[in-house]
């Protein structure tokens, strides 16, 4: 290693150019008086004694001052590596501790030139969804992450699917597969979101055809997910019709995910069971602490499941009885109703509740 490559690590480890030229001159003479230092590193003697004091912290030199005039010594090169070695192992802990909640998220377009890849990646996100997905593809491709969504549904996701298919769904193994499915007849844009987050959109034709030169886009940013379920829902979901709907899981049931709230009070209501909500979240009005809400539920806004009665395509609202009155639920971001959802649990009403 040559003078320069050797300073340059020098700087790295926090070394000044004057600081470096004191310390090399060390390392030649061994040990010696600060004027002689000071006179072949071309700096005051004075400032060998500051730049000494600072050089012997680190590790790299000792300083002799029981002896007149004092003397100063380059400690053995071994023993310097060993210092400086232990001072990086000593920062380990904490760099790996910063590094792992600072540590660079998944890219977050991609472009897929392989319909062999788009399907693994689809199968791929279900697998890790938590909450929801929301997905179309053809008819002829489900089979190849039907697997994938049923065990979403059996962990309790809710999946609302629509099946692009021109002939009709009735020769489909349907029952798991979805929360909700739909079909229509014409053709879509395969699109996934899950958890809305993260999912991918790709042409028709590079589903259907294994050599279109579609490209499908994949992608990882929470800000875009609520676009793609907005567009799902607001667009393609109205326009399908429903050809399948499961049945209401056993109660009670805590949800985060207000959507599959709102879906399985429908589906309890609709078969006339009484239902008590336990609400945590906040007043959408000067509501800034946390709040729970008690009461049973009376009546739901939802386009989920035919027949819609929501004002918009969006909409899921559960309208609650409580003590002081009616109170519309909204999940995360609501505005229009009274109280804002972060989790609700749905249970099964005793009647004598109302002396709770």
């Amino acid at each position: 290693m040559d003078d320069t490559a050797l300073r340059r690590i020098l700087q790295q480890f926090g070394l000044s150019d004057k600081e470096i030229d004191t310390y090399l001159t060390l390392l030649e003479h061994g040990e010696a008086k600060a004027s002689t230092v000071a006179d072949a590193a071309g700096v005051s003697k004075r400032y060998v004694y500051s730049i000494s004091e600072k050089l012997e912290d680190r590790g790299f030199v000792s300083v002799n001052d029981h002896v007149v005039p004092t003397t100063i010594r380059a400690n053995p090169p071994e023993e310097v590596i060993a210092s400086l070695t232990d001072d990086i192992e000593t920062m380990r802990p904490a760099l790996e501790e910063r590094y792992s909640h600072a540590a660079p998220e998944t890219e977050r377009f991609e472009v897929i030139k392989s319909r062999v890849t788009v399907l693994k990646r689809i199968r791929s996100l279900i697998e890790d969804a938590e909450e929801e997905v929301t997905l179309s593809i053809p008819k002829d491709n489900l089979d190849e992450v039907a697997d994938s969504l049923r065990a979403a549904v059996d962990r309790g996701v809710l999946v609302l699917l629509v099946v692009a298919d021109p002939d009709g769904t009735a020769d489909l193994p349907l029952d798991g597969v979805a929360s909700v499915v739909r079909a229509w007849t014409e053709p879509m844009p395969t699109m996934l979101t899950t958890d809305q987050r993260v999912g991918l959109v790709a042409p028709t034709e590079m589903i259907i055809r294994s050599n279109s030169g579609a490209r499908a886009i994949a992608f990882t940013e929470p800000r875009l997910g609520p676009v793609i379920v907005g567009s799902f829902l607001g667009n393609y979901w109205p326009m399908a019709e429903e050809v399948y709907v499961a049945e209401p899981v056993t109660l009670p049931e805590t949800y985060t995910n207000f959507r599959q709230t709102v879906f399985q009070a429908t589906l309890h209501l609709r078969a006339d069971t009484p239902l008590r909500a336990r609400i945590r979240g906040r007043r959408t009005r000067g509501g800034e602490t946390e709040d729970e809400l008690v009461g049973r539920v009376v009546d739901v806004r939802q386009g989920l499941t035919e027949p819609a009665n929501n004002a918009f395509p969006v909409e899921n609202t559960l309208v609650v009885e409580t003590d002081d009155g009616l109170v519309t639920v909204g999940g995360g971001g609501a505005f229009i109703e009274d109280f804002e959802a972060e989790s609700v649990t749905l249970d099964v009403l005793d009647e004598a509740i109302d002396e709770e």
